[in-house]
């Protein structure tokens, strides 16, 4: 059998066993994800799998460099990395993604059993942010209709009206042309202005 005859055969298999699994997602024929452990906690982590052109014969590219594993420290993505190339050695020549993620899935606890979250917003902060008092966020006074009425009306230092002072208030006009539709004997002789 060819390379390209096993590939098909796994991709088949993957498809079947995984088949409603939402824990599997083929990005591609040749490329996939599997999140191992629950996605609310900080224990999940997402694989990242990619066959080369002469896979089986050849390891698969794993990688945990997707965003999903952003909290996860360095040094467990290793421990994890270096279980799945064990894996991957004591299977070369085999289809072997179904025993890599069925291996990451049992050992879980143990890969991550000393990790920390890691919180990536600490890390971006520097020590004087950390013993800065919080800053409290300025509310912006809000101004009751009649109060921006007021302030439209009122003329700049050239004696001129404010840009706008003569603009009818939107939802006076709709009411009004809707009564007109309904009542055209109501016809009023002009429409009041805001700062009339």
């Amino acid at each position: 059998m060819t390379a390209n005859e096993d590939q098909e055969m796994e991709l088949e298999a993957l498809r079947s066993i995984y088949e409603g699994d939402e824990c599997f997602k083929e990005v591609s024929p040749v490329s996939f994800q599997y999140r191992v452990g629950d996605q609310e906690t900080s224990k999940a982590f997402l694989l990242d799998v990619s066959w080369p052109e002469t896979y089986p014969e050849t390891a698969p590219e794993i990688s945990l460099d997707g965003f999903f594993n952003k909290r996860i420290s360095p040094e467990t993505k290793q421990l994890i990395l270096s279980g799945l190339e064990e894996q991957v050695e004591a299977n070369l020549g085999t289809a072997m993604m179904y025993t890599l993620f069925e291996w990451a899935k049992e050992n879980q606890e143990v890969l991550m059993e000393n990790h920390q979250a890691v919180d990536t917003a600490v890390m971006l902060t520097s020590n004087s942010d950390l013993n800065a008092p919080a800053k409290k966020k300025e509310k912006k006074e809000q101004l009751t209709k009649s109060q921006k009425r007021k302030i439209t009306c009122r003329t700049d230092n050239k004696g001129e009206l404010p840009r706008g002072w003569d603009w009818v208030d939107v939802i006076k006009h709709v009411s009004t042309f809707q009564r007109l539709l309904t009542h055209p004997d109501t016809l009023p002789v002009r429409m009041p202005g805001p700062c009339s």
